[in-house]
């Protein structure tokens, strides 16, 4: 097969969440952990940090691979889903998995695909491991999908565990409250194996306690012990950020520039601080402060980390950001109604979600005096626009609806003036198109 005609295969062949959402998802490890032994078990050849979290997880993700490769590690990094290229899922230091290698892969394994018939996750996760193996990485840094307990990239060993923190996203699959999909999340911890979670929260703190101690796993909470702020320059987009430490975190000295930007960049930070400072003490890296600055101004370009708090144009200062559920999207608005308010202009919000989504947690977050664009992303899950059209009445947000997202968002660039702002948000497919 050629690469269209791989992907193709990969896209329609498999269960696909993304496409056929619950039907995708596979409540076990067996197909994950038969793929992984008929590759000869690459996973037992590579050393992880795996990272779960309702947000931040893919941030945190990045910033660790980052930091590891400004360390002169090579570094595997795999996260999901992918923006514009299926290849931006798996990367060895910032580059992309070629396209020879993912058509070799799935030519190699396509009879057990037929035979035991895996969701797509399942292949890529397979796909990412094997590549990483053969291509000798020193670390990979693994994300998880939806979960963590039976997700399949649950099937390592990882040396360092990270939960970013826990919100409510997905819970038809984890549970309907938050000690629930802690519980699944927690599954990470590993017998023996340190685990870091990014922050404190009186209904899940006890979960991950207890899982820790039944595994025997040290457990650090990132914000018990180190407090990071974000200090914004107060300019046109508030992406100029300095980091600041209430107590000295040695060997680090603040403030602490970073090229990360929007509200939630203290706290995934300070979760990678905690994970990079927890691998340090185990002596498994020398953590070097100029290589760690290096890596976190350079993120994007070491990384290729997209999709959050990105600026796309100066006038009208337009932004996206993939934050798609109540407690990634509430930080989100805040700065941008601060930011408005400071810009003295009018938002413009470009907005599309999934199927599966809370609309009652989410919409009443958005403010009442913008103007909306209510589009669907050109995904089998998308909510078609109309439907989010009328349930955004019911909060007071008024708008049109388009076609599709590139209509909307052409609409919006034709009526915002130059001191206005565009926002395009709501789901990760939604940014997609905009990029």
């Amino acid at each position: 097969m050629t690469y269209p005609q791989t992907l193709d295969y990969l896209f329609t062949r498999l269960p696909m969440y993304q496409r056929t959402g619950g039907a995708a998802m596979k409540k076990d490890l067996t197909n994950i952990r038969l793929l992984l032994e008929a590759l000869g078990n690459p996973e037992q050849n590579l050393r992880f940090v795996h990272v779960a979290g309702t947000n931040g997880k893919g941030t945190v993700s990045h910033l660790l691979a980052a930091a590891l490769q400004a360390h002169g590690y090579r570094v595997g990094l795999y996260t999901s889903p992918h923006y514009k290229d299926f290849r931006e899922r798996i990367k060895i230091d910032g580059a992309f998995i070629s396209q020879e290698a993912v058509v070799d892969f799935v030519a190699r394994i396509e009879p057990m695909i037929e035979q035991i018939e895996p969701s797509f996750f399942e292949i890529t996760v397979a796909m990412a491991l094997d590549y990483f193996a053969g291509a000798q990485v020193q670390w990979v840094i693994l994300e998880t999908g939806l979960g963590g307990r039976l997700d399949s990239t649950n099937a390592v060993d990882p040396v360092l565990s990270v939960i970013t923190n826990i919100g409510y996203d997905h819970t038809q699959f984890l549970g309907e409250t938050l000690p629930e999909i802690a519980g699944e999340k927690a599954g990470i911890i590993k017998a023996g194996r340190p685990v870091v979670i990014g922050l404190t929260q009186a209904e899940t703190e006890g979960v991950f306690r207890r899982k820790a101690s039944e595994e025997g796993s040290p457990i650090l909470f990132a914000d018990q012990h180190y407090s990071l702020r974000a200090n914004y320059t107060r300019d046109d987009n508030f992406t100029h950020q300095h980091l600041y430490a209430t107590d000295a975190i040695p060997p680090l000295d603040f403030p602490f520039p970073v090229a990360a930007a929007g509200p939630y960049v203290a706290e995934n930070h300070r979760t990678a601080l905690a994970a990079l400072l927890r691998l340090n003490a185990d002596g498994l890296i020398d953590l070097d402060p100029a290589a760690l600055k290096t890596a976190w101004l350079k993120l994007s370009e070491l990384t290729y980390y997209i999709g959050r708090w990105q600026v796309l144009g100066e006038s009208p200062l337009t932004i996206a950001d993939s934050a798609h559920n109540a407690e990634g999207l509430g930080p989100v608005i805040d700065l941008l109604n601060e930011l408005n308010a400071y810009r003295k202009g009018h938002q413009h919000i470009v907005i599309g979600v999934v199927n599966d989504k809370d609309l009652h947690r989410v919409l009443p977050l958005f403010p009442t005096n913008a103007s909306y664009y209510f589009v669907k992303a050109d995904i089998p899950r998308g909510l078609p626009a109309e439907e989010l059209h009328d349930a955004a009445a019911e909060y007071g947000l008024v708008g049109n609806e388009f076609g599709s997202v590139k209509k909307g968002f052409a609409a919006a660039r034709k009526q915002a003036e130059a001191h206005d702002i565009i926002f395009v948000g709501g789901s990760i497919f939604t940014v997609a198109e905009v990029l």
